[in-house]
């Protein structure tokens, strides 16, 4: 049904999801011999305003994503809607799925790119847009106006996949991927917006993360502390995801230092499965890496090759920085049907190798023998555990036979469909609805109704020194907002926190949606688009 909105403003109260949380189980101990497997064993792993300022806003609403937006038609936009994916860097970590319902989410591992293929894109001229790197979590946001008009840049992202340049000193840790976006030469008039997965658990204060970027002579320098004050940078950690506003291009990378022994890296453990040479034997490979996307794709590529196939959705453990190793079981196996080879049912990772792994998929290995060919069917646990810390349960219920085994999926296409998008499509927000934003908040208040109430409304309480040094604060929060919510478009919350600011306004100015429809057809075939 139609509902009538009030609205000063159109705005949104940013909604911060707490990290997903692992599932604790009772700790269980072995008696059994407890051995280290190499994870690098070669045979384990192959390879200025244009509209007044409007005091008051009243808008009819026609569906909940275009709430005190006025806009009818979501698709005019935007492009083609698609479901949503397994981590997205903002609030996101990486897709779940019922076990029961495996069936309808396929996907084959020869779709998805090589390590080679990192890299990505686009050309952009003064309407700005979006560079997405497809399933890693990294995208660039190009604001509008950051780029000269008549001018275009041809924009790229890429992920180093080699051994990390990036040298930790004494605990620093590498929490994201090293992310270089170019040219560097390149000078734009507005912050853009960079956005880097992280594997921190930040829902506590144990870390000091800092944000790092490398030089001309290969060095790497800090640029800032995720909580600095600074009029250069600005940094926003959500819980998956860094979003940085930046004026150069360049390596960046996130790095962290743990306060506390409660600081928490998230892992994604996951288990594959592949019949051996041996027609009996059944390979299992486990693995613990790093909870971003860029990670687990590294861990796709050398289980493609491999021939491998995920047996199990993913899950997070949360690995405290207690200095205590990890143990990898394989439980429950069926007797009489299956055996695993002695003395490897349980292995043990040092701390050391699970915490500052950053590169080479860290993952064991286990090896099960069929008593009989007809035995097709494979049923068991993986138990993966910290001592002392938290632990994670793998069920594996699966067919060693390629024909009549369930395929699960962990990436899907939503950002390979579009790794490019240029001018107003790339955008949430339409163009007028910003105008009016914009030239509404970056005009002073006496009751402080300014950008900065629209930061604060917006979840973002510090540095907003940094905004006082933009020409259009708004502009630059609005490209923040953009960056946080690029796979939700929460176009409601940003309406309701526009329209708390303006609650104590009486009088109203009536928009209809036909007008701001027009107005926005207008700029766009002013703009050629």
């Amino acid at each position: 049904t139609e509902l009538m909105i009030q609205a000063k403003y159109f705005g949104n109260s940013l909604l911060l999801n707490s990290a997903m949380q692992p599932d604790l189980t009772v700790s269980r101990t072995y008696s059994g011999p407890i051995c280290l497997q190499d994870p690098l064993d070669k045979e384990l792993m192959t390879e200025s305003s244009l509209f007044n300022p409007l005091s008051d806003i009243k808008v009819k609403v026609q569906s909940s994503f275009m709430v005190s937006l006025g806009v009818s038609e979501r698709a005019e936009y935007h492009g083609k809607n698609h479901s949503r994916t397994f981590p997205h860097g903002n609030n996101h970590s990486f897709s779940t799925m019922h076990p029961r319902n495996k069936t309808p989410y396929i996907q084959n591992l020869s779709s998805l790119p090589t390590r080679t293929e990192l890299r990505t894109t686009g050309v952009f001229g003064h309407l700005g847009g979006r560079l997405v790197m497809p399933n890693t979590g990294v995208s660039l946001l190009i604001p509008h106006g950051a780029i000269p008009e008549e001018n275009s840049w041809e924009i790229y992202m890429s992920i180093n996949q080699g051994e990390p340049s990036l040298q930790s000193d004494g605990s620093e840790v590498l929490l994201s991927p090293e992310v270089t976006c170019g040219p560097p030469d390149m000078i734009v008039t507005t912050p853009f917006a960079l956005t880097i997965p992280h594997c921190a658990d930040v829902s506590s204060e144990h870390w000091n993360i800092h944000l790092k970027k490398r030089t001309q002579q290969g060095k790497w320098e800090e640029v800032m502390s995720v909580e600095d004050e600074s009029t250069s940078c600005y940094c926003l950690l959500d819980p998956f995801a860094c979003h940085v506003l930046l004026d150069s291009f360049g390596t960046y990378a996130l790095t962290g230092e743990p306060i506390t022994d409660c600081a928490v890296k998230q892992l994604k453990v996951a288990v594959f499965g592949c019949m051996s040479c041996n027609s009996l034997d059944y390979n299992l490979r486990v693995y613990c890496v790093d909870n971003t996307p860029c990670a687990f794709q590294e861990v796709v590529s050398d289980e493609r090759h491999q021939g491998g196939q995920l047996l199990e959705e993913p899950k997070l453990l949360h690995f405290k920085g207690n200095t205590f190793s990890l143990q990898i079981s394989v439980l429950d196996i069926p007797p009489f049907l299956w055996r695993i080879k002695p003395f490897t049912a349980c292995q043990e990772v040092p701390f050391s190798r699970v915490w500052c792994s950053n590169r080479q998929p860290l993952h064991c290995a286990f090896s099960l023998e069929r008593y009989t060919p007809t035995t097709t069917q494979l049923s068991c646990k993986i138990c993966i555990r910290q001592l002392k810390g938290h632990e994670q349960i793998l069920q594996v219920q699966t067919s060693i036979l390629e024909s009549e085994r369930e395929t699960i999926t962990f990436f899907a296409q939503e950002d390979s469909t579009f790794p490019a998008q240029t001018g107003p499509k790339a955008f949430k927000i339409p163009y007028s609805i910003r105008q009016r934003i914009c030239a509404t908040f970056d005009t002073p208040n006496a009751k402080g109704k300014d950008w900065q109430m629209l930061a604060q409304k917006n979840s973002i309480n510090r540095n907003l020194s940094y905004f006082a040094t933009q020409s259009s604060p708004s502009a630059v929060i609005l490209n923040l907002w953009e960056a946080r919510h690029q796979h939700d478009g929460d176009l409601d919350s940003l309406a309701c926190a526009l329209e708390e600011i303006g609650r104590t306004h009486t009088k109203l100015s009536n928009i209809s949606e036909s007008q701001l429809d027009e107005a926005d057809f207008n700029y766009s075939r002013q703009n050629g688009l």
